[in-house]
């Protein structure tokens, strides 16, 4: 009987877990939609997503630069270090660099880099006003929340990741041609060369059409963890560690699914 009672709790359990997923995708499906329905209509409050713009992006654009520009250095270390033991001098150093960065580092990085800065500030605000009811006072005023903060953020987010990627892209490329000139002898001249002769409009637009998705991935999840975040402070912080983590997963499967695609498309 007890083993009985066990599955069925069990059971219970796990029934309980698919509600609240099949709930929650069905919260966010809603919220986003009613946000772009905002958008379409053009009902945007164009001072509030100036200032999200500059939060986003400029505010974002320091430690951008830095994980960049350290990424692009190892880069270069890593593949002039291997090609020197395989050919006994470092080449293809530039290729190799400018490539991983335009079409996987610098929109991955750039993403996950934002996600640790701007998604977590996106639900700790919002959660913040949930918890506090600002959310309700905003209800109660005829005001509703997703036109008022969320619209902002969507426009501002979609606009400035793939501007921080380019700069990432850029900078990670430079953090190679220092180490390759300074490291392994290899001229700008020639670094350059190898870095964009072989580069096309479509192998940059492979990296540069990733951080759009991502950025709606940010924001999806950063203003609907916020929105539903309960249980006072402690839930604030739990949604935040939750917003953080689901974004980061939801990237690095976003990329698998979405490099898998464009490199079909390319093939075709």
């Amino acid at each position: 009987m007890k083993q009985i009672l066990n599955i069925f709790q069990f059971y219970k359990t796990k029934q309980t877990s698919i509600y609240g997923i099949v709930e929650g995708l069905g919260k966010a499906v809603c919220m986003v939609l009613e946000a772009f329905s905002y958008i379409f209509k053009f009902d945007i409050n164009f001072q509030s997503t100036v200032n999200q713009m500059v939060e986003i992006g400029w505010r974002s654009t320091t430690i951008v630069l830095l994980a960049s520009f350290f990424t692009g250095m190892v880069l270069a270390l890593q593949v002039g270090s291997a090609t020197s033991n395989l050919f006994n001098e470092p080449v293809y150093v530039g290729t190799v660099t400018g490539f991983s960065m335009v079409i996987e580092l610098g929109p991955v990085l750039t993403a996950i880099v934002v996600t640790g800065r701007v998604g977590a500030a996106i639900t700790a605000e919002l959660g913040t006003m949930k918890v506090t009811e600002q959310l309700d006072a905003l209800y109660t005023l005829g005001t509703n929340p997703v036109r008022y903060l969320a619209v902002s953020r969507f426009l501002a987010c979609f606009f400035m990741l793939p501007i921080l990627t380019v700069i990432s892209n850029i900078v990670g490329i430079y953090g190679g041609l220092v180490v390759s000139t300074n490291t392994w002898g290899i001229s700008s001249c020639r670094y350059l060369s190898q870095s964009l002769d072989f580069m096309t409009v479509r192998t940059f637009f492979h990296g540069f059409i990733k951080s759009f998705f991502f950025a709606l991935i940010i924001v999806i999840v950063a203003c609907y963890k916020g929105f539903n975040t309960k249980d006072g402070a402690e839930g604030v912080g739990k949604s935040v560690t939750e917003s953080v983590m689901t974004t980061m997963v939801l990237i690095l499967i976003a990329d698998y699914f979405l490099t898998s695609l464009l490199v079909t498309l390319r093939i075709k």
